[in-house]
């Protein structure tokens, strides 16, 4: 039977997965342990590499997760696919001490209460590697924000090194978002029992090979983590940042009605025909419709790319398909805007004021733009 699974998620990991297998079998040696390489379709071959050792080490197995990606939700599969009792995360950059997985795994055997033991870079003994002060910022600030979600006690609740028992991985499973790349925090603030942890030291190391996924969108699929944590309950959050960007939109769309009216206008024409609209020879009754449509379609352009960039980061479009998924999203969001017109013609008919009556319309323009738009623009590939 074996004793310990460690779950390798891996994205571009060609070079490094041969040198962690053999890091591997020099750290655990006496354990009965397999190797779990989940990874996400990387273009430079990595689970090809996986596969190649695995054909004569039966402690390799190999995840090819195609059309899927995401660190955290590549750990869940990893291990759901496990039959061991107890599990290690590490990641294949191998930044992370293997060598102190066998104390890992003491403390969790030894100690039955211990749910969970955490490699910390913050602990006597730990430390940061060769990290610069933005990076060093960056932990800093997404370590304070986790404590609305996380014991107190946790020196790193950033850390993706970790071991935890089946027991407990199975108790926040259903719970977990499975979003960004901090699955430690994840389970944490979703397991229906406060968990027992111990930490270890261990000092970051340099990345050999490969490139860093770190950038600025990690954070900001933290801070969806946390989110979702928070008010995901009461409202979706993918649907909360959607809805935050439309009302950017607005801003953009007013902005754009301003410009287009009062500025842009003269390229058409320099001939004014009264003090109220210089230099426009157009008819006065076509002036706003003419400004209201430009600033619609800048309005849903930046809404689109927005979405695409944040909200939808995990089914981003690229290429071919990101020009495809622009023409859906202009169609359904006319559809939402005739929609929103129209209740809000209906709620102002009912003697309400036109204040309620706008506010009706944006809330179905904007429930109809985002279930459409996940449906026909970011539909799951």
């Amino acid at each position: 039977m074996t004793e310990l699974s460690i779950i390798v998620p891996t994205f571009n990991e060609c070079q490094n997965v041969p040198i962690m297998v053999e890091k591997l079998q020099t750290a655990l040696s006496g354990l009965d342990w397999e190797v779990i390489f989940v990874d996400d379709d990387s273009p430079d071959g990595t689970s090809n590499a996986v596969r190649a050792i695995a054909i004569d080490n039966p402690r390799v197995r190999c995840i090819q997760r195609i059309g899927r990606r995401g660190l955290s939700s590549a750990v869940i599969e990893g291990a759901l696919s496990s039959s061991a009792p107890v599990f290690a995360v590490i990641d294949g950059d191998l930044q992370h001490d293997e060598k102190i997985l066998p104390s890992m795994y003491s403390k969790i055997k030894e100690e039955e209460q211990v749910d969970i033991v955490i490699g910390s870079r913050f602990v006597n003994g730990g430390g940061l590697g060769d990290w610069d002060k933005e990076r060093v910022a960056m932990s800093a600030f997404a370590t304070k924000v986790s404590r609305l979600i996380t014991p107190a006690s946790l020196s790193d609740p950033m850390s993706g090194f970790f071991m935890v028992t089946r027991e407990a991985f199975d108790g926040a499973v259903r719970d977990l978002s499975g979003a960004g790349f901090k699955i430690l925090l994840d389970i944490f603030a979703s397991s229906r029992k406060p968990l027992e942890f111990s930490e270890l030291p261990y000092v970051f190391s340099l990345r050999q090979h490969g490139e860093s996924k770190l950038d600025t969108m990690v954070l900001w699929e933290y801070l969806m983590l946390i989110l979702d944590k928070t008010i995901g309950k009461i409202i979706p959050v993918r649907f909360a940042l959607f809805a935050f960007v439309g009302s950017t939109g607005v801003i953009i769309h007013y902005i754009t009605l301003f410009l287009t009216m009062n500025l842009a206008i003269p390229f058409f024409n320099i001939t004014a025909i009264n003090i109220d609209y210089p230099f426009i020879n157009i008819p006065d009754k076509n002036i706003f419709m003419y400004s209201q449509l430009v600033a619609t379609i800048f309005a849903m352009t930046s809404n689109y790319f927005m979405n695409n960039l944040f909200t939808y980061r995990d089914m981003r479009l690229k290429g071919i398909k990101l020009l495809w998924g622009l023409f859906s999203f202009y169609a359904v969001c006319s559809l939402g805007a005739i929609a929103n017109v129209g209740v809000a013609s209906y709620v102002f008919d009912q003697n309400y004021t036109w204040q309620l009556a706008a506010f009706a319309g944006i809330i179905l323009g904007t429930v109809w733009n985002y279930v459409a738009t996940s449906i026909f623009t970011w539909r799951n590939k």
